[in-house]
Parts: structure tokens; sequence; C-alpha cells
């Protein structure tokens, strides 16, 4: 299969995942029930679209799961900031950077 493909599959669940994830947590500080209740739905069906993605991705979800973990921390730090104006302190760095080079070698790293 072609390695872009399994990218495109993996940055597309992990966005949806993240995503999905943030605006539930949204929804957790909301107010008003109605707000809340619009952003529980957006978010679960944000959350259903990565699980769908993902299983429907045509690759072999163990051998990409290192790599799948990767493309998570970094989509998440983004979507932390995009969406929370968060900057990422010096110990996630660091422990992204083992994240990374963890999921590197669990990925590629070949028997």
């Amino acid at each position: 299969m072609n390695k872009l493909t399994v990218l495109s599959f993996l940055v597309v669940a992990t966005a949806l995942e993240a995503f999905g994830d943030a605006i539930v947590r949204l929804g957790l500080n909301q107010e008003g029930y109605a707000g809340r209740i619009w952003l529980f739905v957006a978010g679960a069906v944000l959350l259903f679209g990565y699980g769908l993605s993902l299983n429907l991705a045509p690759l072999e979800f163990g051998r990409v799961v290192g790599l799948y973990i990767a493309i998570l921390f970094v989509v998440w730090q983004v979507i932390n900031f995009a969406v929370f104006r968060a900057l990422p302190g010096l110990p996630i760095l660091l422990g992204g950077a083992l994240i990374i080079v963890g999921g590197s070698i669990a990925t590629f790293w070949r028997h």
C-alpha cells in the first residue's frame, strides 16, 4: 500500500479524535444546556468519524500503531494550541520527543 495513503488515514483519524475530544471538553465548560448538548453531539460525531475512518483504513493497525500514537501527540499539541491557546512546556516537549522516537522505532524497525 502507498505510504502516503497510510499516512493520510492516520492524520485524518488523529485529527478527528483530537478535535472530537477538544469539542467535548469545551462542552463540559458550557453554562447553558443547549450549547453543551450541541457541543457533545458535535464531539460524538467527530469521535465516531475517528473510529470509522481508522477501522475502514486499508492498513494493519498493529503495524502502524506506534506511528499513530506519534502523529496523535503532534496533532494534539497543534489542536491544544489552536483551541485552548496552550503551548506545551518542556516536560511535554521532552516526553513528546520520546513518544515520537518510540513510535518510529515500533513502526519502522524491521525484525
